[in-house]
């Protein structure tokens, strides 16, 4: 089964602790070695659920939105992102240099594409950017991709 991960980055402590403890149950679901994650490795929830699917004994690949990417990761996440990186299985790539909106909305189509089931960590408001979360869950939905929203009963992001 291959299973994309979306999701809101920057989560306060106390959500992001309840989004980690649903994606870990989203991915013991699965039988171990079964499951590739299909993420940009952004910090938060992409960069989560791959670190469980690996624990799990399932593969990564990876979507590099653009080749400089990295940059506009927080230099905290550089090492989490770099170890993945360099764990995934396969490397896809848009062939875009710059990262930016429009880049992450890219990489984000490809990912929908290579993908049987898209989890979304979701508030279900509107993105507050072009290619945030809702974006991506709505170019799922157009192309038939199912989506699984996951979020916390009651919390925010702010």
């Amino acid at each position: 089964m291959r299973v994309g991960i979306t999701g809101h980055r920057g989560l306060p402590e106390p959500v992001a602790e309840r989004v980690r403890a649903m994606l870990e149950v989203e991915v013991r679901q699965y039988p171990p070695g079964e499951l590739v994650a299909v993420s940009c490795l952004a910090d938060g929830p992409d960069a989560w659920f791959a670190e469980y699917v690996l624990d799990h004994g399932g593969r990564v690949e990876t979507v590099l939105p653009a080749e400089r990417y990295r940059d506009d990761l927080p230099e905290w996440h550089h090492p989490v992102h770099d170890g993945l990186l360099g764990s995934a299985a396969e490397v896809h790539r848009t062939g875009l240099v710059e990262s930016g909106s429009h880049a992450h909305q890219a990489g984000s189509e490809i990912l929908v594409g290579l993908v049987d089931l898209l989890l979304a960590v979701w508030d279900g408001k509107p993105a507050r950017g072009y290619g945030g979360t809702a974006d991506v869950v709505a170019y799922a939905r157009r192309t038939g991709v199912p989506v699984r929203v996951l979020w916390p009963e009651g919390a925010s992001r702010d």
